[in-house]
């Protein structure tokens, strides 16, 4: 890893986050900061020669989860947190080198990884947690099938919570541990055993209790959603974003749009478990409930789009399947087109962190980057292909450069004379 107090980077084809027009020139970076972009650039430090390629802002996956070691559920909840800490640290790290420089980790999490990582003591990228999610008895984030008698009040990932007062609670210990936001189930899920995807969960009060305090925190809540019913039971009751959204209809798209929340899609993890089902161990019912939101979810995107929905990126992947985060971005081109899914993974994404100053490249952002191995607008793979090559940049360090697989060829870190 490369630590120069400025660096610049030149002869490069630069996507700012935010416009489809590229522009040409270079970025000029001093401590951790861009401090211009442009043709009239001054040249200090140590430079990259882009060498025509395409700077992209580093990418950011608004669905993370970085303790999901396994697809079974009671793995991920009641294993040592020692080892889940230990091996979630391990997916942050190639989370980074693929070139996502920020993620969101909606179900886990905690300030021990987050200060592990700001402190540089293990390589990852800016971390953004809810602590563990909060699902009702029975719900998404209740593990336990209708045959088992035990006793399971959470984990890990997600917590058990019921009643306005615990709930109250519940979300005032995760800002006091560190949270930037809050995550509730409000409806069924693929892999949980007893709750159907389309059933609304939680009441409008235990919706609301968490909204507003999040509100008061001057953060928000988000919401695992699948069918309009329990869409827009959340918006109505104060959720600012949507995750996953694969049922969405057209009538509570324009709802979303009006009350101004976001959608965050994870169409790859459908994607890889339809096609990767039976190596992971899906199960019966598991699969059937992801052939229905699979053929749901890119339609649920155009619906989102076309409402005039604020759409982000997620992926969502668990256990093997974490090496399928770049394709997610493949699936979203399908989509929305490739500036449309760059769009969502950088500045989107961006503003739904409430943090201006990433995915973007602009004077007084973060200098978190990403230099691709051609133009992903004449050439879209170059976002998924990991062959390609790419140089990651965090907060102004050269992070990794070359191939995810095979030998790099784009090592063009030269002082200036």
């Amino acid at each position: 890893m490369t630590t120069p107090e400025s660096l610049t980077i030149r002869n490069a084809l630069i996507f700012d986050g935010e416009s489809p027009e590229l522009i040409e020139g270079s970025i000029s970076i001093r401590d951790g900061r861009i401090t211009a972009v442009g043709r009239e650039v001054e040249e200090t430090g140590d430079v990259l020669d882009a060498g025509g390629r395409t700077v992209i802002p580093g990418l950011i996956d608004a669905h993370f989860h970085a303790y999901a070691l396994s697809l079974t559920s009671a793995l991920n909840e009641t294993g040592p947190l020692s080892y889940s800490a230990l091996a979630g640290a391990r997916r942050l790290e190639a989370a980074l080198g693929r070139g996502f420089t920020s993620v969101r980790d909606v179900a886990g999490g905690d300030v021990g990884l987050a200060t592990a990582i700001e402190e540089g003591l293990h390589p990852g990228p800016r971390y953004f947690f809810t602590g563990p999610a909060l699902s009702q008895t029975g719900g998404h984030g209740d593990i336990r099938a209708a045959n088992d008698g035990s006793c399971f009040h959470g984990g890990h990932m997600c917590e058990v919570v019921d009643g306005a007062e615990d709930l109250l609670r519940a979300v005032r210990h995760r800002f006091r541990t560190g949270a930037t936001a809050i995550k509730i189930m409000t409806s069924g899920g693929v892999i949980s055993p007893v709750d159907p995807i389309r059933v609304p969960q939680y009441s409008a009060a235990e919706i609301r209790v968490v909204t507003e305090e999040a509100a008061r925190r001057g953060s928000y809540a988000t919401a695992h959603a699948y069918s309009p019913e329990a869409i827009s039971h959340s918006v109505l009751n104060g959720v600012r974003c949507i995750e996953h959204g694969n049922l969405l209809d057209a009538e509570t798209a324009r709802l979303m749009a009006e009350y101004e929340v976001y959608l965050v899609p994870t169409l790859v993890t459908y994607d890889a478990m339809g096609r990767r089902g039976a190596e992971i161990g899906l199960t019966e019912v598991g699969a059937a409930k992801n052939q229905e939101v699979l053929t749901a979810g890119k339609n649920a995107v155009t619906l989102a789009r076309e409402a005039g929905v604020r759409i982000g990126f997620g992926t969502d992947l668990m256990g093997e399947l974490e090496d399928e985060q770049l394709a997610g971005l493949r699936l979203q081109c399908e989509v929305l087109g490739v500036y449309g899914a760059l769009r969502s993974a950088t500045s989107t994404n961006a503003a739904l962190l409430r943090r201006e100053d990433l995915g973007r490249i602009a004077r007084g952002a973060c200098a978190d980057l990403v230099v691709l191995d051609g133009n992903p607008f004449h050439e879209p793979s170059i976002l998924w292909d990991e062959s390609k090559t790419r140089t990651v940049i965090k907060d102004g360090q050269i992070i990794s450069t070359g191939a995810l697989q095979g030998a790099a060829d784009f090592a063009l870190n030269v002082p200036v004379a």
